[in-house]
């Protein structure tokens, strides 16, 4: 899709995605990144405010007159994944976009375009704000520590944003009130025993054998008490020990994340399972250390957010096109941060390259492969969330005089 805005200032989004996609850059700072999507928006003359902190844009979109904000978010940065999806425009620097973030950015950087072609039809402002971080590096956090939601001079009314899903039907669009992701708590459990020979077992306290019973507990644990009402999700990523085959270790680590549908559902569950670790190593003469890293809240979209989602993408696109989300998906996204302070609403959209859900990559994999024909709607959803929300409010605010 080619958007051209007032002066001419031609975009192809598709192409802008692709080239978004070669070049990935992880956490915060993400130079490349950044000056690609300055080269699509400087053009504009909007005004662009910039972070020495970190590599996040926030472009303000003025409408025809005064009124409050809206906030538009894209998240930006890719992952530590070494991509095998085959793509002709596949990146070779060993991170990826395994995420989807390209199709967000490209999408927003459309909504930009747009908004300022059609600010006539809008009083007030859109902020886009493009954030880095998202993935377990604090983004949303440091954006908000540096008020870069508040550039205009106002609270935004509301916010909205998007996330692709590999595994779902291509351009399906889904949301509900509530929570739309999970809440997420990452901790590491560290057993901590005495290392020695593997000849002499009875000499060492083996932390690699307590940790396999750990990580089975936790299995056990989670089939236990998962209800498909309530979801509890957890994950072992990352179990590292030892350095040889004949050297009994002294400590093991696991990494672990926990999904649940709320906060408090999160720690509930993280005080059992640390529970029944330590009690596992307690028993065969090993301590537990514990160490809580990131912790999010559920992405929660509120009343007015979804029912503004349901009915644009349903006059947007069609009524068979949009879906209320029936549970959350059991993924997490720091954008609750702004939906904490804001309100709105966070839409789920599928970019599915198949037909089979069962046998296709998920996101985060390293041969995901996203349908980018969605980004133009992406571009499009988000431009008429932006100008109805603030007519809605605008209008309101005029019938109240």
């Amino acid at each position: 899709m080619r958007i051209q805005s007032k002066g001419a200032i031609v975009i192809d989004l598709i192409d802008l995605r692709r080239r978004l996609h070669q070049t990935p850059e992880l956490a915060l700072h993400l130079p490349k990144t950044r000056q690609l999507l300055l080269d699509t928006l400087e053009p504009l003359g909007l005004q662009i405010h910039t972070s020495e902190r970190c590599s996040s844009l926030a472009v303000v979109i003025p409408g025809a007159g005064p009124g409050p904000t809206v906030l538009l978010r894209a998240d930006m940065d890719g992952l530590p994944v070494a991509e095998e999806s085959g793509e002709e425009f596949a990146s070779t620097n060993g991170n990826m976009h395994a995420c989807g973030h390209d199709l967000h950015m490209a999408g927003l950087v459309g909504a930009v375009h747009e908004l300022h072609r059609r600010r006539d039809e809008f009083r007030g402002n859109v902020l886009a704000l493009f954030q880095p971080g998202e993935e377990g590096a604090g983004g949303a956090e440091l954006v908000i520590s540096e008020k870069a939601h508040l550039v205009t001079g106002q609270t935004p009314i509301a916010s909205y944003g998007v996330h692709v899903l590999s595994y779902v039907e291509a351009g399906m669009f889904y949301c509900r009130e509530g929570a739309v992701m999970g809440a997420a708590l990452v901790f590491d459990l560290e057993l901590l025993g005495r290392g020695g020979h593997a000849a002499r077992p009875h000499m060492a306290l083996d932390p690699v054998s307590t940790a396999a019973l750990v990580v089975q507990a936790i299995q056990t644990f989670v089939a236990q008490n998962n209800s498909p009402a309530d979801p509890l999700v957890v994950t072992v990523g990352s179990l590292t020990t030892g350095t040889a085959a004949n050297v009994i270790p002294s400590r093991a680590l696991l990494k672990i994340c926990l999904r649940a549908t709320s906060r408090a559902q999160a720690h509930r569950f993280y005080a059992k399972i640390r529970g029944i670790a330590a009690a596992i190593a307690e028993s065969y003469g090993l301590r537990l250390r514990a160490k809580v890293g990131p912790d999010l809240g559920p992405t929660v979209s509120d009343a007015n957010g979804a029912a503004l989602a349901r009915s644009t993408a349903r006059e947007l696109f069609s009524v068979e096109r949009y879906r209320d989300l029936v549970v959350p998906e059991m993924l997490s996204e720091d954008f609750s941060l702004l939906l904490e302070e804001t309100g709105g609403a966070f839409v789920l959209v599928g970019a599915a390259m198949g037909s089979d859900p069962d046998t296709l990559p998920t996101n985060h994999s390293p041969d995901v492969r996203f349908d980018d024909s969605v980004v133009p709607d992406v571009a499009s959803l988000l431009t008429e969330l932006a100008i109805r929300q603030l007519n809605t409010t605008t209008n309101a605010g005029d019938e109240r005089i």
